[in-house]
């Protein structure tokens, strides 16, 4: 059978999409609110460590001012790749715009590596001349406290919200907050040591802050790499999804599974093989139930590709090269010109299998006189049909 793209029992189907975070207004308006919210929050934290980093003279509360400053710059970024993404599938774009998420967290690793790298060449030349080196006071300390309790707020919202709409997108902007926390904390032990007497290091805290924003960059740009070049899930992983295809009826075998992400949403296609001679519709419904079982142990599935096998193809498709219907068809009615029962075949089914044709032919019982004659009839057929060209084993059928 030729590959069948299938969702299980439809209404179980619709529903694994839709919460597997496929392209939807829903999806967006949750996506567009949480990120919203998070901007407002880094634009207020943002603009009271900055300021306050400025009157508290802190270089590590102004370089976590500038971390939460480039926060609200993603944020922008998620909120526009956010409605590109979820926009539906287009004639260029058939599997939709999930990869603009991707680019987007991209984008936003980069971001935070290049201000890593800022942050960390001006910390750095002010430990190398100590005369430059700020002396903070206690309103760093009651900034920093703050902002470690509104961003880590703002992380447990974010990822709640990424969680139920399956945006690694929105789930690296959740991680990108989580770090803001980290380097808030660094901020606040460093201001707190430098006012105890050692004032290096506020400039020290500032590298720490530096060196866990660019650490977060460059995951988010190696996962999103990753998703990039179509890298699946893991072998253990891969394992579960053939087990739960393996248990179910009518299965003899199950191989060639492949997986891929996009955005939120892993993609898989893979071969099933089936008893050789059921119908077309057994075959579908065997595809149903795949996709069903595989969307029973990985909840992150969207689509599934079913590709039904009538016998094992994994080292070659050893029937390929055999003809198509109408080909064996005219070949069939040139051995039969002499065999006048010939005339009431119908249908014809035609099994591809071991590199030959197998054939079942159907004759209506009440067209013979006896069941001899029928007989008779059904060895003609037989001994006329085996002389066609790659005709390996025929079968004749009746139907009352």
């Amino acid at each position: 059978m030729a590959p069948h793209e299938t969702a299980p029992t439809r209404a179980k189907i619709n529903e694994a999409l839709m919460s597997a975070g496929l392209p939807s207004e829903q999806r967006y308006q949750a996506m567009r609110r949480v990120t919203l919210v998070g901007a407002m929050t880094n634009l207020t934290l943002a603009t009271a460590q900055i300021i306050g980093g400025w009157f508290s003279h802190s270089q590590a509360l102004i370089a976590d001012g500038v971390h939460t400053l480039s926060d609200l710059a993603s944020d922008f970024m998620v909120l526009f790749a956010a409605r590109k993404a979820n926009e539906a599938a287009d004639a260029n774009h058939p599997y939709g715009h999930g990869r603009i998420e991707t680019l987007a967290t991209v984008v936003v690793g980069l971001v935070l590596a290049g201000v890593a790298v800022g942050i960390m060449a001006d910390a750095a030349r002010r430990l190398l001349n100590p005369e430059e080196l700020l002396s903070p006071t206690p309103l760093a300390l009651i900034l920093a406290a703050v902002a470690i309790v509104g961003k880590e707020a703002l992380y447990h919202y974010t990822m709640r919200v990424a969680k139920k709409v399956r945006s690694r997108m929105l789930e690296a902007n959740a991680w990108h907050h989580r770090s803001d926390v980290v380097s808030s904390v660094v901020v606040l032990a460093g201001v707190g040591a430098t006012l105890a007497g050692l004032p290096f290091m506020d400039a020290v805290a500032a590298i720490l802050v530096a060196l866990l924003i660019g650490h977060m960059g460059v995951k988010l740009i190696w996962n999103s790499a990753q998703e990039l070049i179509d890298t699946g899930v893991e072998t253990e992983e891969q394992e579960r999804m053939l087990e739960a295809v393996r248990r179910l009826d009518g299965i003899l075998g199950v191989h060639g599974l492949r997986t891929r992400r996009m955005a939120g949403t892993l993609l898989a296609d893979v071969h099933v093989q089936v008893a050789p001679c059921i119908s077309v519709s057994e075959g579908h419904h065997i595809a149903d139930a795949v996709c069903v079982a595989m969307h029973g142990v990985q909840d992150e599935l969207g689509d599934i590709l079913v590709h039904i096998d009538p016998e094992d193809d994994q080292q070659g498709a050893p029937s390929s090269h055999l003809p198509n219907r109408t080909e064996i068809l005219q070949r069939l009615h040139t051995q039969w010109h002499d065999v006048p029962p010939s005339r009431y075949v119908d249908p014809v089914v035609i099994h591809y299998l071991r590199g030959q044709v197998h054939l079942e032919l159907q004759l209506p019982l009440q067209a013979f006189a006896s069941l001899a004659e029928a007989e008779a009839a059904a060895q003609q057929l037989v001994a006329a049909s085996l002389r066609a060209e790659d005709v390996g084993q025929v079968q004749v059928l009746f139907r009352y």
